[in-house]
C-alpha cells in the first residue's frame, strides 16, 4: 500500500472549463499506480471540479450559460460583493458543484467514461492561479 500527493497548478484566464485529464493521467502513469483511489480537491471557494463531456465544446458553452442564468452577476442580489460582480456568484456556483472528486484506478487506468474528462470550472472573470491536490491511495 502506498500513498502519493501531487499539487497541480492551473492558471486560468476567465470563466470557463479547463481540462486537466491529461496531466492527471501523466501523473498516474509516471508513478505506475496499479489499483486504488484517487481523490482530487480544489483549494478554492470560487472555482470547482467537475467531470464532464470532453468531445463537444458546446457542452461547456451551455454549462457556463446555464450557471450564469441560475446565478446572475448582479450585485443588487448579494451582500458579499467585495471583489466585484462575480464574487458572490462564484461562491454560489462552487457550492452547487464539487470541491472534491474521488475516482478509482484499476489495472493502471483511471476509470472515466469514454467521453468524460476532468475539469476545473473557473467561476471568476479575472486571471487566477488554482491548486488541485491529487491524493492517491493504493498500490
Amino acid at each position: 500500500m502506498k500513498q502519493e500527493f501531487f499539487n497541480l497548478q492551473i492558471n486560468t484566464n476567465g470563466q470557463k472549463l479547463y481540462e486537466f485529464t491529461d496531466q492527471t493521467l501523466d501523473w498516474i502513469n509516471g508513478n505506475n499506480f496499479k489499483n486504488g483511489i484517487l481523490n482530487l480537491s480544489i483549494q478554492h471557494t470560487s472555482a470547482s471540479l467537475i467531470i464532464q463531456e470532453n468531445a463537444d465544446p458546446d457542452v461547456q458553452t451551455d454549462l457556463i450559460k446555464y450557471f450564469d442564468k441560475l446565478v446572475p452577476m448582479d450585485n443588487s442580489l448579494y451582500v458579499h460583493t467585495t471583489e466585484g460582480k462575480d464574487d458572490m456568484p462564484a461562491h454560489i456556483k462552487s457550492a452547487l458543484t464539487n470541491n472534491q472528486i474521488s475516482l478509482s484506478v484499476k489495472n493502471k487506468e483511471l476509470l472515466l467514461g469514454t467521453w468524460q474528462g476532468l475539469y476545473l470550472f473557473e467561476h471568476r472573470l479575472e486571471d487566477q492561479k488554482r491548486s488541485i491536490i491529487h491524493h492517491f491511495l493504493g498500490e
